[in-house]
């Protein structure tokens, strides 16, 4: 698929089940847009994008969300409500999408909360927490549905180093036998070397729809 009217390629991108894959460009590759075209929240140019084997453009509405509750989704930025609590924007997907008794919701909620080392600072709202804090709950809620596949856009964007190699082992779930427990698509402009070392694969994305794998 092209990603840009300037590409002058299709682009093919596999990200191998159990690996963490980073696809890094500047503004102009496009690269921008793989989280969306992967969850079918825009259509690419052409080509076809499959997800666990399946087209997700060809799903009924419906189909296409329930669907989507397999992925987790942390677009550029954090995405969060700021009229919400930490927690509660955590916990957001989870009330509207997971049809649990609240219970359970709030066990899950204070699992993820945990995880993230956010669990005292849960009841603030994101304007009322630092930029590290806010990524912490982007990515607890990117992992409330505890999904197997991860597409991560930017996720680093203003944390240091350390912080952004603690953030990405949460997401990978930690390791089985065939590699991470979670598969990660991460876009971006850039990766700390630290991190870029803890990926499976780097590719590097031109402007003109050249995609290249890099190699240590």
């Amino acid at each position: 698929m092209p990603l840009s009217p300037r590409h002058a390629r299709p682009l093919t991108l596999e990200v191998p089940e159990h690996e963490t894959v980073a696809v890094l460009g500047d503004e102009d590759s496009g690269v921008n847009a793989l989280g969306g075209y992967a969850l079918a929240l825009e259509a690419p140019r052409g080509g076809r994008i499959r997800v666990y084997g399946t087209a997700l453009e060809d799903l009924p509405e419906h189909e296409r969300l329930a669907f989507r509750r397999r992925v987790g989704y942390l677009p550029a930025g954090d995405a969060l409500l700021q009229n919400l609590s930490l927690r509660d924007n955590v916990a957001l997907p989870l009330r509207f999408g997971s049809g649990l008794p609240g219970r359970e919701i709030d066990g899950r909620v204070n699992v993820m909360l945990a995880a993230v080392r956010l669990t005292e600072l849960a009841k603030l709202r994101p304007a009322q927490v630092n930029e590290e804090g806010r990524r912490r709950a982007g990515f607890a809620r990117a992992m409330a549905f505890d999904p197997a596949l991860l597409i991560l856009e930017q996720p680093f964007d203003g944390i240091t180093s350390r912080a952004a190699a603690e953030l990405l082992e949460i997401a990978r779930g930690g390791e089985t036998a065939s590699g991470a427990r979670r598969t990660i698509l991460l876009t971006g402009q850039e990766l700390p070397p630290l991190l870029l070392r803890r990926a499976d694969r780097v590719y590097r994305l031109s402007r003109t729809g050249a995609l290249e794998l890099e190699t240590a």
